[in-house]
């Protein structure tokens, strides 16, 4: 494909669609890092101007990594709804965003007929509210334990990590969250010692804690998916099996990972693990890894986060979250480029019909502070974001980085009039910890649990 256009007296010439994306695309330090991003702002208008006029249809016809060459691009294609397609491809990028900006209209299904490239390619088209209003449309509701996604709910997880994976430290900390009621997405422990025996441990402990309050939640530990599957095998009580995805095959085997290990995985959590759904997956993404692990093929950043999103629809996730700002600077250099990440893929992964959430975080050598967080969660809460994380005082004791706090998540809800999942909220009213619907006397009391342990 070679694409010629003339602006302000200018000619920009493109010679391939993969070069027109990663030039449309807003401006990221990770393409920026790869070689691939626009020069200046003129080029990235000459690159929106043409993708905006391109038939949905080239995305297949010019695929950007071939399915015969790529599992993941296969995934992508064999997950497309070739009927929905066929109603649409010869649409315009443009004509789609105005098509996802009509109130009336269904973005599920239309969802359904898009590639992953299609629907990064409208993305880089939308501007920040664009991409809100779309995502505020789409609600996406999955079950595992219990239902989450359900309109004017804002769940949580619980991110009660431990630097060394003390059991009684992890335990505290969960502790703190759920005096917060924070924990209804999932208790997901991030863990330091990736063995088999450990991650039993951690699965044990959390499922204890579930049981002995009768928590209307589920449990997660976000190992390695084959440690996962070992502690599974043993015995130990998980709902939610984890994996963290990349958008190319290439990625995917830097992280040690292939979709045949994934639907063995999968096989496996349904044959054994404790949940009662069928939805027990947990994901997690994030702009930027496929650059780290030199398997982008000069892929922009945002397509690449879009493909990810391909592959975890074949997966039927309970859940899925971009960490938006984990990696660092290298890929989102500051609070602007995270904020505009966040909503991306937010959008992005609703429009695969997913059910998104965000880890707002960011790391302490980026151009970012918490207040940049405070101010991504308030537009993600209106754009219905699924779930947000919460650790102890937004600041991750093991991982290092730092995210939102509990009781920012109490805010959210507060401010927006957004509610647990229900189960969840009712469990927290028996405690004390939410009164007509605000935070009740208890709140904030971890030894609230302490004294019933």
């Amino acid at each position: 494909m070679y694409k010629k256009i003339t602006l302000l007296g200018n000619i920009y010439q493109f010679h391939s669609l993969k070069e027109i994306m990663a030039k449309a695309n807003e401006e990221r330090s990770g393409d920026i890092l790869a070689g691939i991003s626009a020069e200046n702002m003129k080029e990235r208008m000459a690159a929106k101007t043409i993708l905006a006029d391109l038939p949905l249809s080239d995305f297949r016809n010019y695929p950007l990594l071939s399915p015969e060459e790529d599992e993941v691009s296969r995934v992508i294609e064999e997950g497309m709804d070739t009927e929905v397609y066929k109603k649409i491809k010869n649409w315009t990028v443009a004509e789609l965003r105005e098509y996802i900006l009509d109130e009336s209209n269904d973005l599920l299904t239309i969802g359904r007929g898009l590639t992953s490239e299609m629907i990064a390619a409208v993305a880089k088209l939308m501007s920040n509210l664009d991409l809100i209003q779309a995502a505020s449309k789409i609600e996406v509701i999955t079950h595992c334990n219990t239902e989450v996604g359900h309109k004017g709910v804002l769940a949580a997880r619980a991110q009660p990590n431990h630097p060394s994976d003390n059991l009684l430290g992890m335990r505290a900390s969960l502790y703190e969250a759920l005096s917060y009621g924070a924990g209804d997405a999932v208790i997901g422990i991030n863990p330091v010692i990736d063995t088999t025996n450990n991650i039993y441990g951690l699965l044990c402990e959390t499922k204890e804690v579930m049981e002995q309050f009768a928590i209307p939640t589920q449990n997660c530990v976000l190992s390695h998916v084959t440690s996962q599957m070992r502690a599974i095998e043993k015995g130990a009580p998980a709902d939610l099996i984890f994996q963290s995805l990349a958008g190319t095959q290439a990625g995917n085997e830097s992280f040690g990972i292939s979709v045949s290990m994934l639907e063995e995985a999968s096989a496996l959590i349904f044959e054994k693990g404790t949940a009662k759904g069928s939805n027990r997956w947990y994901f997690e993404t994030g702009q930027g890894s496929e650059l780290s692990a030199n398997a982008h093929f000069d892929i922009d950043q945002v397509t690449l986060e879009a493909r990810c999103y391909g592959l975890a629809k074949k997966f039927q996730p309970f859940l899925l979250n971009t960490v938006v700002g984990f990696i660092g600077p290298e890929y989102l250099y500051d609070s602007k480029q995270v904020t505009r990440a966040g909503l991306e893929d937010h959008f992005m992964g609703k429009m695969h019909g997913l059910p998104m959430g965000v880890d707002v975080c960011y790391t302490n050598h980026m151009k970012a502070d918490q207040n940049d967080m405070e101010n991504l969660s308030t537009l993600l809460a209106t754009a219905g974001v699924n779930y947000v994380i919460g650790v102890p005082m937004a600041d991750d004791c093991m991982l290092n980085y730092q995210s939102l706090s509990y009781h920012d998540i109490a805010t959210l809800r507060s401010v927006f009039r957004l509610r647990p999942v229900a189960e969840f909220e009712k469990w927290m009213e028996k405690y004390g910890i939410l009164e007509d619907g605000k935070l009740g006397l208890a709140a904030g009391d971890p030894t609230l649990f302490m004294n019933r342990a």
